[in-house]
């Protein structure tokens, strides 16, 4: 029981302590939370902001029309400028590495409906999962303490109240995946409130994987071969422009062969001169297609 006692204390602590650092972000629909980083600016996740403003709740119950000064898509990040009132600043857990068994703390203010405080352990260390995109982020913490929806972006913390990570995925039932707080998530969250997007050189494509591409084409009597199908080309995209097309089959980017999304996409965020060679099958014809890329943002599950 001496052990209850001490972890109900801890998150008792937690909520009087570091709860007026976790913030709800939107309301009705999307919902989720954040965290104060500092004096004006909060850190959520990506999804969880819909266009250029964002209504944030503190958690005294006061609201505020935040802007989105930054924002990273493909790696489920967003900050948010607005007035914070002087709620503090998370202390970040510099140099804690947290392994399988560390006890952690998830905090969560879904969409400003009240705070609420978590309590689980690590049960994984560097996991990765499918961002808003389907861009593969890595090097994720995987824990245990139970969240509702609507508890993205909310903190990870450590017993003493020190940010571990960022909680982003829901993966199955009881667990969840957050994304570490290090010192690349403390350059990255700097840019964004410097307003620096992300912007991923990207096709402008929806594609299919590479087993529903051999699928299809056994349906219309063409030769299984690895490779991506292009579903859909969006007008005046990079690849509209290149002249690829709805059906055809990406077998290579830039020389080494594509067999899934993730190769494709390493392709594309390794490209130099802003632009890459394309290896494709139209029917069963090869052909290579030098492509110019932008940067312009793209709909999401499209490369």
């Amino acid at each position: 029981m001496a052990i209850l006692d001490e972890i109900g204390a801890t998150i008792r602590q937690l909520a009087e302590g570091a709860g007026s650092s976790v913030v709800g972000v939107g309301q009705r629909w999307g919902v989720g939370s954040g965290i104060v980083l500092g004096e004006g600016t909060v850190l959520t996740n990506a999804h969880n902001v819909r266009g250029d403003r964002v209504t944030v709740t503190f958690a005294d119950g006061r609201t505020a029309e935040g802007n989105v000064a930054g924002h990273d898509v493909d790696g489920d990040l967003a900050v948010i400028g607005v007035d914070t009132g002087g709620a503090p600043a998370l202390p970040w857990a510099d140099g804690a590495a947290a392994e399988i068994g560390t006890p952690v703390f998830a905090l969560a203010n879904p969409g400003g409906r009240g705070l609420r405080v978590t309590f689980g352990f690590v049960s994984g260390v560097e996991r990765s999962f499918r961002g808003p995109r389907g861009r593969r982020i890595t090097g994720s913490l995987e824990h245990t303490a139970p969240l509702l929806p609507g508890s993205s972006g909310g903190p990870v913390l450590t017993a003493a109240g020190q940010l571990l990570a960022i909680n982003t995925n829901r993966l199955g039932e009881g667990f969840y995946l957050a994304i570490p707080a290090d010192e690349a998530l403390r350059d990255r969250a700097g840019a964004l409130g410097r307003g620096e997007s992300a912007q991923s050189p990207r096709l402008g494509i929806a594609i299919a994987p590479n087993h529903v591409a051999r699928r299809l084409r056994r349906a219309v009597g063409l030769p299984d071969t690895d490779g991506l199908l292009v579903r859909d080309v969006v007008e005046d995209s990079p690849a509209a422009r290149a002249g690829l097309a709805q059906g055809d089959l990406i077998v290579a980017a830039a020389g080494q062969p594509v067999r899934t999304p993730d190769d494709l996409f390493d392709a594309l965020q390794a490209a130099s001169g802003g632009a890459i060679e394309l290896t494709i099958t139209r029917g069963t014809e090869e052909r290579t297609i030098q492509v110019t890329l932008g940067d312009r943002s793209q709909p999401d599950n499209q490369a």
